[in-house]
């Protein structure tokens, strides 16, 4: 059923190192532990390279024909993942390089930005410093620009609640993003309407001051 090259135990299993050709076209050239790839005692080894047929690759630990541990996934597009892998899925911590430029590094769960991290717009410079949930910005964080940036919380990526713009110049904006009600149009649509932005709410403009999100907790 496929091309094999390399060690076997003593029933003709594949052990140790090989390379395989699969029916599908991939291959893959590593380790093997009675017929499993990448089965080893030694955490963290880079022990084999897969390379898919659609022209992506993955360079890293295996466990049971499954990434697991530290590998490097190069995608077809040209985005790049390299952290941690639990069961074929990125999970841990790492860093994703996207095909636009954009960069995300941080908490990983079920292949998802999940927990705190980091991502830099590319085109703007601009910088998301705070929490995720299920890929999508929640929680506190920081959102920072070229001159200023707003603390605040985030809710379904778009922030949510009392903030505040602190400038370079040496000022603060306090406020609060409130979103607006969706007035309901007469007759029926056929796709429900997009959600409105929210809009921003000044209250006072301050000296620097050490609130924080964590402040309303």
């Amino acid at each position: 059923l496929q091309e094999y090259e390399g060690g076997r135990d003593a029933e003709g299993q594949r052990h140790g190192l090989g390379k395989a050709r699969l029916p599908n076209g991939d291959t893959y050239e590593g380790e093997y532990e009675h017929e499993l790839m990448g089965v080893s005692s030694v955490p963290n080894v880079f022990q084999g390279t897969y390379r898919f047929k659609n022209g992506a690759l993955y360079t890293g630990n295996y466990l049971q024909n499954k990434k697991h541990g530290k590998g490097v996934f190069f995608y077809p597009d040209g985005s790049k993942y390299a952290g941690d892998w639990v069961h074929d899925q990125r999970q841990g911590f790492g860093e994703y390089l996207y095909a636009n430029g954009d960069t995300y590094t941080g908490e990983w769960a079920n292949n998802k930005r999940h927990g705190q991290g980091t991502y830099v717009y590319k085109d703007t410079g601009s910088k998301y410093v705070g929490y995720w949930v299920d890929g999508i910005q929640n929680g506190p964080a920081e959102l920072i620009h070229l001159n200023h940036r707003f603390k605040g919380r985030f809710l379904n990526g778009k922030p949510s609640g009392r903030g505040k713009f602190i400038f370079d110049i040496g000022c603060e904006q306090h406020g609060e993003y409130i979103q607006p009600v969706q007035e309901k149009e007469e007759e029926e649509e056929e796709e429900p309407p997009l959600p409105l932005e929210p809009i921003w709410k000044p209250s006072e403009i301050t000296k620097f001051t050490p609130w924080c999100p964590h402040d309303e907790e």
